[in-house]
């Protein structure tokens, strides 16, 4: 009976030495390998580049993401500016309307002193005259309000208007030869144009 097991159990030993044989052929020359398990190096390899391809595109939207925030942080800048602009202008120019309807005032005490001026007798009422234009001018001037007066001056489009040309040879062509309404300017803007005669070019 003792024999018959111990050949039962070669029997089966030998069964399995042949098992391992035929899923390892490498094993006939002495070296035994391990199985290869293609499919997990497949799902492995596919894994990463899954992983890889995640994130590139987890980049991506990040690369998006600042540039917008950066654009949104621009144009916040910007409106920033342009309120402050705005808002600088209202200050300067809000008194616009009201020293445009103040400037026939100022046309109106030129004129009388011009005519106090040439009238005999009337020097009291033209000083007083024009110490009243002096003042009003000063505190226009306060408010940011300068008089263009340009005789003699270059003709400046920008700042003058031509009512005439007239030709004039002890003149510069091209100057102003006569202020028919003199300009103003409210902090550097201009609110009304001189009214000029300019000389005329050969």
């Amino acid at each position: 009976m003792a024999d018959e097991n111990i050949g039962d159990e070669n029997s089966v030993e030998n069964q399995v030495g042949d098992d391992e044989m035929a899923a390892n052929p490498a094993a006939d020359d002495g070296e035994w390998l391990p199985p290869e398990d293609t499919d997990s190096a497949e799902s492995v390899l596919a894994q990463g580049e899954a992983e890889e391809g995640l994130d590139t595109e987890v980049d991506a939207q990040v690369a998006a993401l600042k540039d917008q925030v950066l654009r949104s942080l621009a144009e916040v800048e910007n409106i920033k500016r342009r309120a402050t602009r705005d808002v600088e202008n209202a200050h300067k120019f809000a008194t616009e309307k009201l020293i445009d309807g103040l400037f026939p005032v100022l046309d109106s005490l030129e004129k009388a002193v011009e005519v106090a001026v040439s009238v005999d007798g009337a020097e009291a009422i033209a000083e007083g005259v024009s110490l009243s234009l002096k003042l009003f001018l000063d505190t226009l001037a306060k408010a940011g309000v300068d008089q263009i007066d340009p005789l003699g001056e270059p003709f400046d489009p920008q700042l003058h208007e031509a009512m005439t040309m007239v030709p004039n040879p002890n003149a510069e062509p091209n100057s102003v030869m006569d202020v028919m309404q003199k300009g103003y300017r409210l902090n550097g803007r201009l609110v009304r144009a001189a009214k000029v005669i300019v000389v005329k070019g050969d």
